[in-house]
């Protein structure tokens, strides 16, 4: 178990809870790839709905994290109604490839968590298939010039072209598993020209990172940054930070770049220096003080990150980095009970969206994975 002392009867009880939850909510939503939920219960971004558009349908970018979650649950347990249900998610994510207008640079979000979960627990052929192809969709988006993965398609009244995010720190994960997988060092090659950009372009001195930063996709070269889902240019979006603390562990754990490692701890630090008293983290570090928008998908997120970190860090490093996970996580609101489909609460996909303090998908995924990884029984597939 990689936590204090202090907390090991809290992780007990934590995963104790997580399993009873999960218990009866695989088979209630067995057959939905939920994002959010809607008066208590799971929606379904698996089922034609006329108000998604071809990308926020079946090919929404968070359509991953469902059986993500299963895989974990599957890892720890054992029990196979959990690898039978993410199964069902993982097929329906086949309509995806047929779609192929709809996706873009999250295929990482989409097929780590299912197939390449599926492929490194049982070794399914299938999985491996799917996941190739989806290492292969997110290599074709590399550009040559600017050396940087294009994130989004065309966006109306957007010139997307040279745009790269922040997130593509957790996409890369893919192309270093397809390397690995078949020794072909291309995939590699792009993700680490991708991660080498975005140390560069996205991360400032003191730690704190950019959103979205624009290239040019003809010559390369930084032309302009955007706060993207923060509160403004040259803020600080705290899921932003956490998927650049995260990310680059990722892309150390998979090239052992010093330099990696370092930029991980980089932004780390400026995570925990900011981190409010009561542990809550707010949608932006450079917010308002009013509203008081939280998010705590971002929490859990830095929290892996941070678990990471203490890893591979010597002995008088280690309890820094663990505290301040263990901090983020007793801070987060969670629900147990049967009346509400979600296990965490408050959290917010952007500062400027139309609503907040919601449950997303890939905040119950996040925490389930730190939890584990506190227990020491966490499916890494990143």
């Amino acid at each position: 178990m990689l936590t204090l002392d202090s907390t090991t009867v809290w992780v007990n009880e934590i995963i104790d809870q997580i399993i009873a939850k999960m218990d009866w909510l695989s088979e209630k939503s067995r057959n939905k790839i939920p994002y959010t939920t809607i008066d208590g219960e799971h929606d379904d971004r698996s089922v034609c709905n006329p108000t998604h558009t071809e990308a926020d349908g079946i090919n929404w970018w968070t359509n991953g994290f469902w059986g993500g979650m299963l895989w974990q649950m599957y890892h720890a347990t054992g029990n196979p109604k959990y690898k039978d249900v993410a199964e069902i998610s993982e097929q329906k994510l086949d309509a995806c490839f047929h779609n192929y207008y709809g996706l873009h640079h999250d295929v990482g979000f989409m097929w780590l968590p299912t197939s390449v979960a599926n492929f490194k627990l049982t070794q399914n052929p299938v999985s491996r298939k799917r996941a190739m192809h989806a290492a292969n969709l997110l290599a074709g988006r590399y550009n040559l010039a600017g050396e940087f993965i294009r994130a989004w398609n065309d966006l109306e009244g957007e010139d997307t072209r040279g745009w790269a995010i922040i997130d593509c720190m957790l996409n890369i994960p893919l192309l270093y598993w397809a390397s690995e997988e078949t020794g072909d060092p291309r995939f590699r090659q792009i993700a680490v020209k991708h991660a080498d950009m975005t140390m560069n372009a996205f991360v400032r001195a003191d730690g704190s990172v950019n959103h979205i930063v624009e290239l040019d996709p003809f010559v390369g070269g930084v032309v302009k940054s955007y706060g993207g889902q923060g509160y403004e240019e040259g803020s600080s979006w705290t899921r932003g930070q956490s998927w650049a603390l995260y990310g680059f562990m990722m892309s150390y754990n998979h090239t052992q770049k010093e330099e990696y490692l370092n930029t991980a701890k980089r932004v780390a630090h400026y995570f925990i220096a900011n981190i409010p008293e009561n542990g809550v983290t707010p949608v932006d570090f450079r917010q308002p003080k009013e509203p008081a928008l939280e998010d705590s998908t971002a929490a859990a997120i830095a929290a892996c990150g941070l678990i990471e970190i203490a890893k591979v860090v010597g002995l008088h490093e280690k309890d820094m980095y663990l505290r301040a996970a263990i901090k983020l996580l007793q801070a987060l609101h969670v629900d147990w009970t049967t009346g509400c489909d979600c296990i965490l609460k408050n959290g917010s996909a952007s500062y400027h969206a139309t609503t907040h303090h919601q449950s997303i998908i890939y905040g119950d995924y996040f925490f389930i994975e730190a939890m584990f990884k506190l227990k020491g029984s966490d499916l890494y597939f990143w």
